[in-house]
């Protein structure tokens, strides 16, 4: 398939009646971005009901890491699903769970072994952590940071603080939680005090909650994205990260990387984290672990999961079809498609350097590999940016308070970072 190809107006007839009969059945807590109505998907491109192609930046909210309906990953499902649809990984034994599991404790950080718990979604494996923590270290307390995402169950929406609106009504939310500034150096407070950064934002934790809020005895871990999604794509500075590291190795404390958006290799290292040199303690992972299907992944090291038979498990997790398909994720992954989003993130990031160069409405791009944000200098032109491409057949999404993401499948190429350029220019000049 070629995107874009605009064939109807936006929505077009077959998927405005869709949409009609949607509004009354389902729940109104859903956000639907834009009047999207999706048929089938291909590569880089998604085709809706009415026969409109679009080029896809935004992959489901970076979760189709090898493309919509990769061949490979398809092959595997197939011949997965022809010998066991579920039995239960909790319970009994199968060897694509055992294998998963393998693969990703090879790929965690640092000398130390790992071990991994698989699940159903990114807001789950959080919860997953949060027990884990608690109960490894017998403490209570957890450290999240403002523009956080984690997700939207219980304990996640109570370490997620991004949009009010997300937790509005909901409470009580879990005890113990505790919000700090994120290492965001261009929205950062302590830069009008320190014009010269030294992530103080970490090291006034030591006379600021560790002294009048919070004993750091009391806290298990500090849980942090390495890239803020959700938040606005923000990257701190690699210090940011070394420094909390240090941090929560001087009084006990677990650091928990939450890589479910920022991960398996959408940033052109594994790990997001990767690029500050610091190893964590418990690691979160789901989107695009599966290429579309739902599972994740929660890794802590050896010494760290210590819970007992029976303390946790779960009924669908680490589903045998969905694991087959996090397998050959990984294969493509690891066998080019990281690389590709190293070397098309830079070019892509150029891309969008070029354009901000060129209209003064753009504040700042942010991001690395393909996790990257454009934020606009102007209220609501964000929203407005996003809408426009949709007419003209480019799919991005909202992040932060007023900043646009990109991430594209990690198959993206040099000719479709052209061609989704072209259209933001055409958007940004009109």
């Amino acid at each position: 398939m070629n995107a874009p190809v605009l064939r109807t107006e936006l929505p077009g007839p077959k998927a405005r009646a869709i949409i009609t009969r949607d509004a009354d059945v389902t729940s109104p807590s859903l956000i639907k971005e834009y009047p999207l109505v999706v048929a089938r998907g291909e590569g880089t491109v998604i085709e809706d009901v009415d026969g409109n192609q679009f080029l896809d930046f935004m992959s489901g909210i970076a979760v189709t890491l090898t493309g919509h309906c990769h061949a490979e990953v398809l092959s595997r499902i197939h011949a997965q699903s022809k010998q066991l649809l579920h039995i239960c990984g909790t319970d009994f034994y199968y060897d694509t769970y055992t294998e998963l599991c393998r693969r990703l404790a090879a790929l965690g950080p640092g000398d130390d072994p790992w071990r991994v718990y698989l699940g159903n979604s990114g807001a789950e494996a959080v919860e997953g952590a949060i027990k884990l923590a608690r109960y490894h270290t017998g403490r209570s307390d957890i450290i999240a940071f403002h523009g956080a995402f984690h997700g939207r169950t219980y304990g996640a929406m109570s370490l997620t603080a991004s949009k009010a609106k997300q937790r509005a009504g909901f409470g009580p939310m879990l005890p113990g939680i505790h919000h700090l500034p994120y290492g965001d150096c261009s929205n950062c407070a302590y830069n009008l005090i320190f014009p010269s950064c030294d992530v103080h934002c970490v090291e006034s934790w030591r006379d600021g909650i560790f002294r009048r809020r919070v004993a750091p005895t009391e806290v298990a871990a500090v849980i942090v994205e390495p890239i803020q999604g959700e938040g606005g794509h923000c990257v701190p500075p690699p210090d940011f990260f070394v420094r909390l590291r240090r941090l929560c190795d001087d009084y006990g404390i677990l650091l928990i990387a939450d890589e479910i958006q920022s991960g398996m290799g959408r940033t052109g290292t594994f790990f997001a984290l990767e690029h500050s040199g610091v190893v964590p303690d418990i690691i979160t992972l789901a989107k695009g672990l599966g290429s579309g299907l739902p599972i994740s992944a929660l890794m802590a090291k050896e010494y760290i999961m210590t819970w007992p038979p029976g303390s946790h498990g779960s009924t669908f997790g680490g589903n045998p079809v969905s694991c087959a398909a996090a397998l050959a994720t990984l294969d493509l992954i690891q066998s080019g498609l990281m690389a590709n989003a190293k070397v098309i993130g830079t070019y892509l990031r150029k891309s969008l350097d070029d354009l901000a160069a060129r209209y003064d409405g753009i504040r700042e791009i942010r991001g690395r590999g393909l996790m990257i944000a454009m934020e606009f200098t102007q209220p609501g032109e964000a929203a407005r940016f996003e809408q426009a491409c949709f007419q003209r057949g480019l799919l991005v999404l909202g992040c932060g308070q007023n900043a646009v993401r990109l991430a594209p499948p990690l198959i993206v190429t040099r000719h479709d970072v052209d061609v989704a350029a072209d259209i933001m220019e055409h958007v940004l000049a009109s």
